[in-house]
């Protein structure tokens, strides 16, 4: 989703645009930004004559969210110059998201670009489980790939192929040939074809890369293409290698082919949208919902023809997403969504302080998976998207059991130590994403409970309106390892919050994590914090009140349609690989609008995403700039 689609704290986008106009969009804009954008030499190059027609709002759409990005990050004013009032900056950013989303969408949704999609490490490792049978932790020895537009690794605009991926690809391509030359399912599944009576041995080789070279490169390979392949294996024979390693020679070429490290769609030089090729489809389906290629059944039905009728991706949906492969996706989504990936790094929890938690393997895997199987669960049984703000079910096990303190949770006894769906008695409190101990881990720091990360967390990850940026030389929160620190929480932050420059944003972020100091560091139950009560009490800025998680999870409940939007485009984005554009937006409307109609089923949704058009369509290819000298010809 565009940046300025996150921006209103907690309001809806198209309330804050009722209460602004263009017009006064340009006063806001002539009273903090004409110091510095007008005149002969406007900063940066950018002056407010480009903004201040409506007409800009189609023409420079990037440039009016590129202005509301600035403002929204207090980039602009800069420093020593008046700032706008944060209620004032939020109805000018709001308005902006509104007006910009309504241009774009006047056409309404369609077919996004289609770049060029590196496979991420994750997605490199389940392909060569996949293509081989074999299974390996091989994604480990490729470079970590960095998160882009929605907060993903899998977004097409930061895979790029470095030197470092060109050599580990290289070194990793002959490992995993000798390694499947030795290992028997993966010999079984490359070597179909052997030389005997009546079939020569390049005819049996031929027949070796035309059974592998379509499954790696997840399409129909033609004859003149897989040539070369074919070459390399006859080079190597004359070169005195047998046939076997030969035809590994060729299989480590392929393995390196751009055909197999990228998923690369064919490009749309109609001039306008049209249907994703089926196999292009079948892959964007694919690693999707598997994070893996297209097994046979799914590359069947795209040689039928058939995977665009919508039926029919309604019908491999449901099969994929019952299928043992959709974890790889709710594992990737959840951990990077919710951010709980962190917990193995500078977000673990500090040793010293939880011991169990450090010790105890078992207990950190069960708190690792208990959000991703939920998920996974709330998906394959098609419930609400709201499950997953407050629940009667969990996941659980007799670690969490015991770590929670619930000693009545109905567990099968004959797998205790197994991940389960269960109901849970009124009153836990663990219902949800919030009352999960990864996600109350993941919003606290590694020694103690912070209400204004949870907040932020809640802001950010659950109604994707996350606050601005602090500061510069904003006071440091009063350590919580310092003699005065027997106060409670709640009374550290009054004092940051004295500061007015502090307050305007505290007063809106601390509220949510007030209503989860219940929990400590870890997600345990407590009553008490600095040897005081524990006062869970807050109020929004709309004037609702609440106390505790449980009405926490109601206020967030009645603001439901805002935590649809929200996860819709992340995972729209996810489902694309890449950032989502302000016409992309257009879908995102349209995806909610059906999860609404269908009260608010976690199936409409997976569904719409994937029958949506950015998904199943392909925008036309970028037209190259003409040279000076062709113009002129012209």
């Amino acid at each position: 989703m565009t940046p300025a689609a996150r921006f209103p704290l907690l309001l809806a986008a198209s309330a804050l645009a009722t209460a602004q106009s263009f017009e006064q969009s340009q006063t806001f804009l002539r009273l903090y930004c004409a110091k510095c954008h007008e005149g002969t030499s406007p900063a940066a190059g950018f002056h407010l004559r480009s903004v201040a027609e409506p007409t800009s709002l189609k023409d420079n759409a990037r440039k009016w969210t590129s202005l509301a990005l600035r403002v929204r990050n207090v980039e602009m004013p800069p420093k020593n110059s008046p700032i706008p009032p944060l209620d004032e900056r939020e109805r000018f950013i709001g308005w902006v998201d509104h007006a910009v989303r309504v241009e774009a969408c006047a056409a309404g949704p369609r077919g996004g670009p289609s770049p060029a999609h590196r496979l991420n490490r994750d997605e490199y490792a389940a392909t060569i489980r996949d293509l081989f049978d074999m299974h390996l932790d091989i994604g480990q020895r490729l470079p970590a790939d960095g998160a882009g537009g929605e907060g993903f690794d899998n977004a097409a605009e930061t895979l790029f192929l470095s030197p470092l991926h060109a050599e580990k690809y290289l070194e990793t391509a002959k490992l995993l040939a000798d390694f499947a030359a030795r290992e028997f399912k993966p010999r079984q599944r490359i070597l179909v074809a052997k030389p005997g009576p009546g079939v020569t041995p390049t005819e049996a080789a031929r027949r070796i890369l035309d059974t592998f070279l379509p499954r790696a490169f997840r399409r129909p390979v033609p004859a003149a293409e897989a040539a070369p392949y074919l070459a390399l294996y006859e080079s190597a024979r004359k070169q005195g290698l047998a046939f076997e390693p030969s035809v590994f020679f060729a299989i480590r070429a392929a393995l390196v082919s751009p055909h197999f490290l990228f998923r690369v769609e064919p490009p749309n030089t109609t001039g306008a949208p049209r249907p994703l090729d089926q196999y292009a489809l079948a892959s964007r389906l694919s690693y999707f919902l598997w994070g893996s290629m297209p097994d046979e059944l799914l590359l069947d039905v795209a040689a039928s023809g058939q995977l665009q009728d919508p039926e029919v991706l309604r019908t491999m949906v449901g099969r994929m997403l019952r299928h043992d492969r959709s974890l790889n996706f709710a594992q990737r989504f959840i951990e990077q969504w919710l951010h709980t990936r962190e917990l193995g790094g500078e977000k673990a929890p500090d040793a010293k302080l939880f011991p169990t938690y450090a010790t105890d393997e078992e207990l950190r895997a069960d708190i690792r998976f208990q959000p991703i199987l939920f998920f996974r669960e709330v998906l394959v049984r098609g419930l609400p998207l709201t499950e997953l703000i407050d629940s009667k079910y969990t996941i659980g096990t007799s670690n969490l059991t015991k770590h929670y303190g619930l000693t009545n949770l109905p567990l099968d006894k004959t797998r205790l130590k197994q991940p389960q769906l269960v109901e849970m008695p009124p009153g836990t409190n663990r219902g949800g994403l919030l009352g999960m101990a990864a996600v109350l881990a993941v919003s606290s720091h590694p020694y103690r409970t912070s209400p204004v990360l949870r907040g932020a967390w809640i802001l950010d990850s659950m109604l994707g309106t996350p606050p601005p940026p602090p500061p510069a030389n904003v006071p440091p929160l009063e350590d919580a390892m310092e003699p005065s620190s027997a106060k409670s929480m709640r009374e550290r932050l009054e004092q940051h919050r004295l500061n007015p420059v502090c307050a305007s944003c505290h007063s809106r972020i601390d509220p949510l994590g007030f209503a989860l100091e219940n929990y400590d560091a870890i997600g345990r139950w407590r009553d008490q914090d600095g040897g005081k009560p524990i006062d869970a009490a807050g109020t929004l800025i709309d004037g609702t009140a609440f106390n505790g998680p449980a009405e926490l999870k109601k206020a967030l409940f009645d603001r439901k349609d805002l935590f649809v939007r929200n996860i819709t485009g992340r995972m729209l984005g996810y489902a694309l690989g890449r950032g989502l554009s302000l016409t992309d937006s257009c879908a995102v409307d349209d995806i909610v609008a059906k999860v609404k109609e269908n009260d608010y089923s976690s199936k409409a949704w997976i569904e719409a995403i994937v029958l949506s058009a950015p998904f199943r369509e392909q925008a036309p290819a970028a037209v190259p700039a003409r040279t000076s000298k062709e113009r002129t010809k012209q």
